[in-house]
């Protein structure tokens, strides 16, 4: 029964994205709100237009309204995710500093928070688990941000891990926490439709901080290590692709002594580009190794120890081979 309600959730959340969608860009090419491109990081040859984030925020929430009943850490999350659209919508129209959008981000965050959304693991105390917890939701936030910068890359990414989240949630038997998943993958696999390349709509700030921020959240919000401490990372796995780039991205602006926040070329999907790959085959590959991450997660979750570790060497390995 549980497992229909995640498909139902997922039908619906795509379906009105779907339909949410174009309805948005036609509002957002009517009014201007659009991303124009610049000649050096915005290589698109005509504005796109924006407010794809909030068909993605619209299609969640409607498709939760039938089938999700809302207890308070259902709200934390649904508080915590309307500030950081809000906030993404005033920084899609305008421009917020990085500061301001800081600040933002931990005014969401203190709301799950104290809703009791936070790392709990039993060898990590209180006095720790906050504060990584807060760590953790910024990066994932950022790091969503920052991936979206290529036709379908965050919100394709996001969709994949959000189905290896709720694999994860459904087999620990959290229903809630795979439902709030479905809804996710839902409302990015309508969005998709019409932001894979050529994308006619972006989801901007909007969308990109709101599905981190969740993600992020939901990912905390399950039960990794009751068969070996080592898939603790397990989360960190399967939110990897956008994770990494964030790193990298940061490693390579910290090198050449430019400012963490300005955008650049660095990003790990661009590079690929270079090497002659396309747009989609550059982004279906992130999909692909999100999936591998995800299931590779799974694995080390129902393994001992030491399966553990191999499964953490193994792709150590394939990381620095490829």
């Amino acid at each position: 029964m549980e497992r229909m309600i995640h498909a139902a959730t997922f039908v619906v959340a795509a379906v009105l994205a779907v339909w949410l969608t174009p309805k948005l860009r036609e509002a957002a090419l009517r009014f201007g709100i659009v991303d124009r491109p610049d000649g050096a990081l915005k290589t698109h040859r005509e504005p796109v237009a924006y407010l794809g984030g909030l068909a993605i925020y619209l299609s969640f929430l409607l498709s939760l309204t039938v089938t999700l009943a809302f207890d308070e850490r259902v709200l934390a999350m649904l508080l915590a995710g309307t500030i950081l659209v809000l906030l993404g919508l005033v920084d899609d129209l305008g421009q917020l500093g990085p500061w301001t959008k800081l600040a933002g981000q931990l005014v969401a965050i203190a709301v799950l928070i104290k809703a009791g959304i936070h790392i709990q693991l039993v060898f990590l105390p209180e006095w720790a688990a906050i504060p990584l917890s807060i760590l953790w939701l910024l990066a994932t936030t950022n790091a969503f941000n920052l991936i979206d910068i290529m036709d379908g890359l965050s919100a394709g990414t996001a969709a994949v891990a959000a189905l290896a989240l709720l694999v994860v949630a459904d087999l620990n038997g959290f229903a809630t926490a795979a439902t709030l998943l479905a809804a996710i993958a839902g409302s990015c696999v309508g969005f998709l439709r019409f932001n894979f390349q050529p994308a006619t709509i972006y989801m901007g700030d909007t969308g990109s901080q709101f599905l981190g921020l969740l993600l992020g959240a939901l990912a905390m919000l399950n039960a990794y290590t009751e068969r070996n401490p080592v898939a603790a990372v397990a989360p960190g796995l399967i939110l990897g692709v956008a994770l990494f780039d964030m790193l990298f991205v940061m490693y390579i602006r910290r090198r050449r002594g430019l400012p963490v926040m300005l955008g650049s070329p660095d990003h790990v999907a661009l590079r690929l580009r270079k090497w002659r790959l396309s747009t989609r085959q550059t982004v279906v590959a992130s999909y692909v190794v999100t999936a591998i991450l995800g299931a590779s997660a799974v694995v080390m979750m129902h393994a001992s120890t030491r399966g553990a570790i191999v499964v953490l060497v193994v792709l150590a390995s394939a990381a620095l081979v490829s």
